[in-house]
């Protein structure tokens, strides 16, 4: 978090005073967003370890400036330190604005205008913002491509088929994707794919939309895009209201390049199902693997969404996949995953042997203690005293070192044990603590390996805690 202050103070000329974090477990994104201001200037702060990333998203937003699109000024970076300080665009994404104007169904005009004013800077981005742009610097892919297809299909049949349980027949399912790869790759692919466009990455400010989390684009389709917006899970839009967007954007878009509504159409719910199965495997990951449940809240909206494709757009040279898609809606455990009880909650706590210790809040007087000071100290090395635990460079260290996982693996062998114990004695509790030194690297890397390992067992609610990182801002 010092990078950030530095850079904040190099650019305006003043100290922060504060310091609020903005991004935690809700998000999907492994970066650390806060908001750092003083009295007169606020600026947001991004830490992110993936260089290639932050590159990406620098580079992008330079060029995009430059035509006078909507996105945020960059003030400042040190990308030897994975850090970048950015225009403050305010609290109020779309998703936000749409949930504040709505009464179930019935949306409110402010709502609809403000879907209208970000569907109608959509062409832009793809056409002016494509034009002249380096797509050198894309990552992973420098365009939406057969890999990348493949990437998203395998990462909805591994991370959510497989774990979700839905039966399905590989080699018929594989056919199907690869005809569907075939189909897609026959659409024109010339224009910026902003690959996540959806309500949380657009920002409303006096009125006026302005968009961020683009450093995944490439060259792609513009059928993509359009349909990311138009069918994001939670912001559970009407199909009517759905199709009056889409024929906004398509008017839109005849200013600026020239393409048939039928050959645009032709293309474009494919890609609407690509994009639902995208998402499918990120809540599966996110919310079937790594157990962040709320991830999970999304997948009956994006059920709502498959239904109405099935109804109204179904691909019939892929047989094998809708017949995956039937039994998907058909699965009573997907209609209301996020609602499975969670009969142990397991608190986790990091912290420093200098300063203030975990608080049992549960009011049983604690639980397990480990000292992680024996352990090889990322600490000593000039290279990882600002970082932390939760760092690329410190877990790979740590994960070097043979005595950090003989100690991993009585910590969980006795863990395991005690949770087995607690869930057949009914107990709804269970606290364990990782001190060192400084409370900022071996402690917190502890505290997240056990995290990860439990969010895999049934049944239990896994919550962290970092005091020393909190107390630090970081």
């Amino acid at each position: 978090m010092d990078v950030l202050k530095k850079l904040f103070e190099l650019h305006f000329r003043s100290p922060v005073e504060r310091i609020q974090p903005l991004q935690g477990e809700l998000g999907g994104s492994e970066r650390k967003i806060v908001r750092l201001a003083n009295e007169k200037q606020s600026a947001i702060g991004v830490l992110h370890d993936v260089r290639e990333e932050n590159v990406a998203f620098l580079e992008f937003s330079r060029h995009f400036r430059r035509r006078n699109l909507p996105v945020p000024e960059i003030y400042a970076e040190d990308l030897a330190h994975g850090a970048y300080l950015e225009e403050d665009l305010g609290d109020t994404t779309l998703f936000e604005y749409l949930g504040a104007h709505r009464d179930g169904n019935s949306i409110a005009p402010q709502a609809i205008q403000a879907y209208r004013k970000v569907v109608a800077v959509l062409p832009r981005f793809q056409i002016e913002g494509g034009r002249d742009l380096n797509y050198k610097v894309c990552y992973p892919r420098a365009s939406f491509d057969r890999q990348s297809i493949a990437w998203d299909l395998n990462y909805f049949k591994y991370y959510f088929l497989r774990l979700a349980g839905i039966p399905f027949n590989e080699q018929a399912l594989e056919d199907d994707f690869g005809r569907l790869t075939k189909f897609l790759l026959g659409a024109g692919r010339d224009h910026f794919l902003y690959r996540d466009f959806q309500s949380r990455n657009v920002m409303l400010r006096d009125g006026l939309p302005f968009f961020l989390d683009y450093q995944g684009g490439r060259k792609g389709a513009l059928q993509y895009d359009i349909a990311s917006l138009l069918y994001d899970a939670k912001a559970d839009l009407p199909p009517e209201l759905r199709q009056q967007l889409l024929d906004h954007y398509l008017d839109t878009l005849e200013d600026f390049v020239q393409i048939g509504r039928d050959e645009f159409m032709r293309y474009y719910y494919p890609y609407v199902y690509v994009r639902i199965m995208q998402a499918l495997g990120a809540y599966g990951f996110r919310g079937l693997y790594q157990r962040r449940t709320h991830f999970l809240q999304s997948v009956p909206y994006a059920l709502k969404n498959l239904r109405w494709l099935l109804h109204h757009a179904e691909l019939s040279f892929a047989p094998a996949l809708m017949q995956v898609f039937g039994h998907i809606l058909a699965s009573e455990k997907l209609q209301s995953p996020a609602t499975e009880s969670k009969d142990l909650v397991v608190r986790i706590s990091s912290f420093s042997f200098h300063g203030e210790r975990p608080e049992d809040e549960s009011g049983h007087g604690g639980g397990f203690v480990f000292d992680g000071r024996s352990l090889p100290n990322p600490g000593r090395e000039e290279r990882f005293k600002n970082l932390t635990g939760r760092d690329g460079p410190v877990i790979d260290y740590l994960n070097q070192q043979e005595s950090v996982h003989q100690f991993l693996a009585s910590v969980m062998s006795l863990i395991d044990a005690s949770v087995s114990q607690y869930q057949g004695r009914g107990f709804k509790n269970l606290m364990v603590s990782f001190g060192c030194t400084g409370g900022q690297h071996r402690s917190v890397y502890l505290a997240e390996q056990l995290a990860e390992h439990l969010r895999s067992r049934n049944s239990v609610e896994v919550v962290v805690q970092h005091l020393e990182l909190e107390r630090l801002g970081k």
